[in-house]
């Protein structure tokens, strides 16, 4: 059965901390699920990346919405959905809320950036904001077109990305939460966790928070656990990551051998995609039907 916005609320509002990796497509989010996480993040960055391209909004709002749905159908973890800065404006929100709800979505994260965004961690990126009170729009919009009151909108901050400090970072987390938002998220590409701790110890609000620890992975589950805050941890790339290092080891040693002799002993045997695939359901239902 399905797990729904309710079950992750529930882990959340319990004072529980779900762990969620990353996927980019059905696949990913399959293995995700039997790695036994709690949630699946439909990384906005994970899927541009895939696609061969930035993640500055060149993806478009079907791509992603078409790719996490087909991740809905093939898991029954819940997802939460990256959707940026929500395609637009606040009447863009309006439409991506409904369209990801109804794809199978159990939350979204709008951020406070404006459109095009460009990717939080790269080196010299620009990180323009919105207005506090433009944004507050965007999550009452938000709100607004959610149909389950337990389908999470969570406001993202990127004020410490964009090098505006914690002062900045706090007053907007209080007026996102004031608009209603479900959950905050605070992100960082500090590489100790000492500026979201600092923000966490001093963050008022009772909206429960979220952290991405992609550039400080130092902060370990019990570390985030002892702040007594983080609702929800999310591994926001690694599954992108480990691909491409899984696939750029592979097919440097198949050319440096001259073949495929050395590097299958090192890969999964084609059983485990049959697996995947599910193919013994396949044959099964060949002998049943096939007439």
């Amino acid at each position: 059965m399905r797990k729904t916005s309710k079950d992750l609320r529930e882990i959340v509002m319990s004072g529980g901390m779900a762990r969620v990796m990353a996927a980019h497509d059905p696949l990913s989010a399959m293995l995700v699920e039997e790695a036994e996480f709690d949630g699946i993040w439909a990384s906005g960055f994970e899927i541009s990346a895939a696609m061969g391209l930035a993640d500055v909004s060149l993806v478009s709002m079907t791509e992603h919405l078409n790719n996490m749905r087909n991740m809905a159908n093939r898991t029954s973890l819940p997802i939460i959905a990256d959707v940026d800065t929500g395609y637009g404006n606040a009447i863009n929100v309006i439409y991506t809320v409904r369209e990801f709800e109804a794809a199978g979505a159990a939350a979204v994260v709008i951020e406070d950036k404006m459109f095009p965004k460009v990717t939080s961690l790269i080196d010299g990126g620009r990180q323009d904001l919105l207005s506090i009170a433009e944004f507050q729009g965007k999550i009452e919009a938000a709100l607004s077109a959610r149909k389950d009151p337990n389908f999470l909108i969570i406001a993202r901050t990127e004020a410490l990305i964009a090098g505006l400090g914690e002062r900045e970072a706090l007053e907007r987390a209080r007026a996102y939460e004031a608009a209603g938002a479900d959950m905050i998220l605070i992100h960082s590409k500090q590489k100790t966790p000492d500026e979201i701790e600092s923000f966490i110890n001093a963050w008022d609000g009772k909206a429960r928070i979220v952290i991405v620890p992609t550039a400080y992975p130092q902060m370990t589950e019990a570390r985030a656990r002892a702040l007594n805050k983080v609702g929800v941890l999310i591994y926001g790339n690694h599954a992108i990551r480990a691909a491409v290092t899984g696939m750029q080891k592979i097919f440097a040693q198949i050319i440096q051998d001259g073949g495929i002799q050395n590097a299958d002993a090192d890969i999964v045997p084609v059983s485990e995609i049959f697996r995947l695939q599910k193919m013994d359901e396949v044959k099964e239902n060949e002998k049943r039907f096939l007439r």
